[in-house]
């Protein structure tokens, strides 16, 4: 069965800096890629980070400069360094793997930033 859990929200001031960690476990095979998504409270979910499996990424233009998205193959772990972060950055964070057939999705974790 696979699992994506993420972790490493919390509640941080504006300015200072986070890193989440989506561990997968569980047999996946092709991957395609890896996201991270956001969901603020009454907010739409944005896409927020992505990584493709040969190494790209691409970034919201809303954190761009500010986050970075990595992946560890041999742990199997996609983090995400969020740096600089606003009181706009709070909300919930998810993880999604975009696989074939199957894509996969983590339970979120909250980051809350104070002003």
């Amino acid at each position: 069965q696979v699992q994506l859990v993420e972790s490493g929200g919390g509640l941080v001031q504006a300015g200072g800096s986070l890193t989440l960690s989506c561990a997968a476990s569980g047999a996946i095979v092709n991957i395609n890629a890896m996201r991270w998504y956001r969901q603020a409270p009454e907010g739409q979910q944005e896409l927020v980070a992505t990584i493709r499996s040969i190494g790209t990424t691409n970034y919201a233009d809303s954190v761009k400069g500010r986050y970075t998205i990595s992946r560890d193959d041999a742990k199997n772990t996609v983090d995400l360094q969020m740096n600089s972060l606003k009181s706009e950055d709070t909300a919930v964070y998810y993880c999604k793997c975009l696989a074939y057939p199957s894509s996969y999705w983590g339970q979120g974790t909250q980051v809350t930033v104070s002003s």
